[in-house]
């Protein structure tokens, strides 16, 4: 066991091991979780619609958008109303923004945030490519986004949370520019347990989805602090018993080292989709 993995990881330190691990992903030098795939899994061929994406979807989709980052379809589940503005948190090469686009029409506007340049060119020729002039790709961080206060109706992410150190800053944040009243939609992976202290230490297990989660409990509880309610699940599936035959060599090695299986871990990280809503003081919902 490595001094490296005995001492917690900064947070800027996770945030630039991120970054220049979805550049190389981007440029297709790399993988999340699984060989030139995902963060969750296999092929995005057939990832994506086990993930429950519609294949009409995607197959509007330019080349290249679907990289098979995600760990859910959350989009599917917001209800997008024609006219409606709508953000997509760590959008990567655009595949949400673009299904969102449709969704809201030309009346519309979709936003969607990157902190990877790589992956914000390559959204962006998606979008030209799919002729999609209401959708525009800013660069920014999740714990401050470039978005005006109160301009949103819908917000979704996709298996990104869980990567930033900081997540009660980015639920402060999607409170900030929700609209009372606004919802969002998120797949992201969260604990229902403990992490061998070993693995939350380990930087290639943090950019690998697993020790940047949290516990549910604690998640949900960063999220109504930040005023965010009515929060319903509307799937919650075994993470790891998703990935068991796909995990790339570095983080397989990586476990090895630490004396882990990947049985030592099922049960406890979940992939969870989820719906919430910010307070409508005006209607006191919540």
């Amino acid at each position: 066991m490595t001094d490296q993995i005995k001492t917690p990881i900064p947070s800027e330190d996770i945030v630039a091991t991120v970054r220049d691990r979805y550049g190389k992903i981007a440029k297709g030098a790399g993988s999340c979780c699984a060989p030139a795939t995902s963060c969750c899994g296999s092929a995005p061929s057939g990832l994506s619609t086990g993930l429950g994406y519609k294949a009409v979807d995607l197959d509007l989709l330019p080349d290249g958008a679907d990289l098979g980052l995600g760990c859910g379809a959350p989009v599917e589940h917001l209800g997008l109303q024609p006219g409606e503005t709508v953000v997509d948190l760590g959008s990567g090469a655009g595949i949400d923004a673009l299904i969102a686009a449709r969704a809201v029409g030309p009346d519309g506007r979709v936003i969607g945030i990157d902190m990877t340049p790589e992956m914000l060119a390559k959204a962006t020729a998606n979008a030209t490519t799919a002729g999609a002039d209401h959708v525009e790709f800013r660069e920014g961080r999740l714990e401050a986004l470039p978005v005006d206060d109160g301009s949103v109706d819908a917000i979704t992410s996709n298996c990104v949370i869980n990567l930033v150190p900081d997540k009660s800053k980015v639920f402060a944040e999607i409170a900030r520019v929700l609209k009372p009243g606004g919802r969002l939609v998120v797949s992201d992976v969260m604990l229902d347990g403990e992490l061998p202290e070993v693995v939350t230490k380990d930087v290639m297990a943090y950019v690998g989805c697993v020790s940047g989660a949290v516990r549910r409990e604690d998640y949900f509880a960063m999220l109504t602090a930040a005023g965010l309610g009515e929060i319903e699940i509307v799937k919650d599936v075994d993470f790891l018993a998703t990935v068991a035959d796909s995990i790339p060599k570095e983080i397989s090695v990586a476990m090895e080292q630490l004396g882990l299986k990947n049985k030592d871990l099922e049960g406890v990280v979940r992939s969870v989709t989820y719906r919430a809503r910010k307070a409508d003081i005006a209607n006191s919902q919540f």
